[in-house]
């Protein structure tokens, strides 16, 4: 296993950086078949969240692959390598290991303990299943990686020491008020209906508000989402309303909303400054909003930006009557946040499921050599079996199938012992060199090897993406 992981996020990269690095799908897809077409990656995929980026590869050379993976890294983002590169974080193997799962377990997000993220870790595995670029490697990492972090949360406590981006960017609106107090009866607006905007919609109606507006480029998938959040059981309360609307009406909807989502995948804004005062200035003059929490401006426009790069211009905060809460701001917030006692048992089953990777990895990467120790053998039996019916051509069939399974007998229990002990002993921590020892003292065909390793590649490359047990 030459596992390699070369990224940067919110704890290594300023937020302008992160923005800049930001990546489209396509742009995605395009970075890993770059990857895989270098000389040192023989599997990529890439992890891409609002707050990170990470090129995973199996690689044979270490530095070889650090040096292309930062590369392809700056190419695509369009960030300058001398630039990028100080913000740029480096796993290898065990490490690589560690850190995607502590990743998963939400150990690394910018609000401890969040779940989002697995949903985004099953997106990368996707991704390299769909162009065939995830091989045995990575496709058992990111299965393992969604495994360890459903276990984190269903036998810890994690989910108390922190939630969603947009709960904790909610309760950062609300200026340490209760939410459901701060969203009840509001007319909110929310950009965008991928997976981020989908959770704002409906924490929003569980909150208590009394209207959802959304808008999207996909007029379809707006209207979806305002379907699912008003069917029968759904998150909103009795009265609840949501309808979607076509993006040419998001500044007339800003003008009635007294809160905005927006977490699209544009490259420039959504909401200008000038727009968000326009549709204050809108309003109608002289209304009246109390005070919160002793805020000297009431805040008559709550907006939360969860997209990278950001949606609404920066210098809306200025404004008068609004509050603007983004991914910078939310960095800063989360810091002071207090990590729950669970997050030590998390780290704890983290360990131990890498120490159990590592292990099945070992054990796995001596099999293909005592796959190859077998069919050799099986060949040799195949020859003798031949050279006896030539010696004894008068043998019966009876007689033949006797000899037969007579000598595959006792090749297998010679074999046996020593290719169960040794896959015990390569699952050890530096229990890789077995498999060279193994094919040394057999005098394997390396070609042999490599094809057994080739045809499991295979089958895992094109294995179709499934949920984990």
């Amino acid at each position: 296993m030459s596992l390699l992981v070369v990224g940067l996020s919110h704890r290594s990269a300023p937020v302008s950086v992160l923005e800049r690095a930001a990546l489209t799908r396509d742009a995605q897809a395009k970075l890993v078949q770059d990857t895989l077409a270098a000389e040192p990656a023989t599997e990529a995929t890439v992890l891409a969240t609002c707050n990170r980026i990470e090129l995973y590869a199996d690689v044979d050379k270490f530095h070889a692959g650090v040096a292309e993976l930062s590369t392809l890294l700056a190419q695509h983002t369009g960030v300058g390598l001398d630039e990028l590169t100080p913000y740029l974080y480096v796993h290898y193997e065990d490490r690589a290991v560690h850190h995607l799962f502590s990743v998963a377990c939400g150990l690394d997000s910018m609000v401890v303990g969040e779940g989002q993220i697995l949903g985004q870790i099953k997106d990368a595995l996707a991704l390299g299943q769909e162009l065939h670029t995830a091989g045995r490697l990575l496709n058992d990492l990111f299965q393992q990686a969604l495994r360890v972090g459903k276990r984190a949360h269903s036998e810890t406590g994690i989910d108390r020491a922190g939630q969603s981006l947009v709960t904790f960017g909610l309760e950062q609106l609300a200026a340490g008020g209760a939410v459901p107090e701060w969203a009840l009866g509001k007319r909110a607006l929310v950009i965008g209906a991928g997976s981020m905007s989908s959770l704002a919609a409906a924490t929003l109606a569980r909150a208590g508000v009394a209207h959802v507006a959304i808008a999207n480029r996909t007029a379809e998938r707006a209207r979806r989402l305002a379907a699912i959040l008003t069917e029968p059981g759904g998150p909103g309360a009795a009265g609840f309303t949501a309808e979607a609307v076509e993006m040419t009406a998001v500044a007339e909807e800003l003008s009635r909303a007294d809160v905005v989502v927006s977490c699209t995948g544009a490259t420039g804004l959504v909401l200008t400054a000038e727009a968000v005062r326009g549709a204050l200035a809108a309003r109608t003059a002289g209304a009246v909003v109390p005070r919160q929490n002793g805020d000297a401006k009431a805040v008559r426009l709550a907006l939360l930006d969860l997209a990278m790069p950001r949606d609404i211009d920066a210098a809306a905060h200025r404004i008068e009557g609004t509050r603007l809460v983004d991914i910078e701001s939310l960095a800063e917030a989360s810091a002071d946040a207090p990590m729950a006692a669970d997050v030590d048992q998390v780290r704890t089953i983290v360990s131990d499921e890498v120490a159990a990777f590592g292990a099945a990895q070992r054990a796995a990467h001596i099999t293909p050599t005592v796959v190859a120790l077998r069919t050799m053998a099986a060949d040799v039996v195949a020859s003798e079996i031949a050279r006896l019916d030539g010696r004894l051509p008068d043998l019966d069939d009876k007689q033949r199938a006797e000899i037969t399974q007579t000598v595959r007998r006792v090749v297998d229990k010679l074999l046996h012992a020593p290719t169960v002990r040794v896959k015990e002993l390569a699952a050890t921590p530096g229990g890789a060199g077995y498999a060279d020892a193994l094919r040394e003292l057999f005098d394997l065909d390396p070609q042999a090897v490599a094809a057994v390793s080739r045809a499991d590649s295979r089958a895992d490359t094109h294995t179709t993406a499934r949920e984990p047990a």
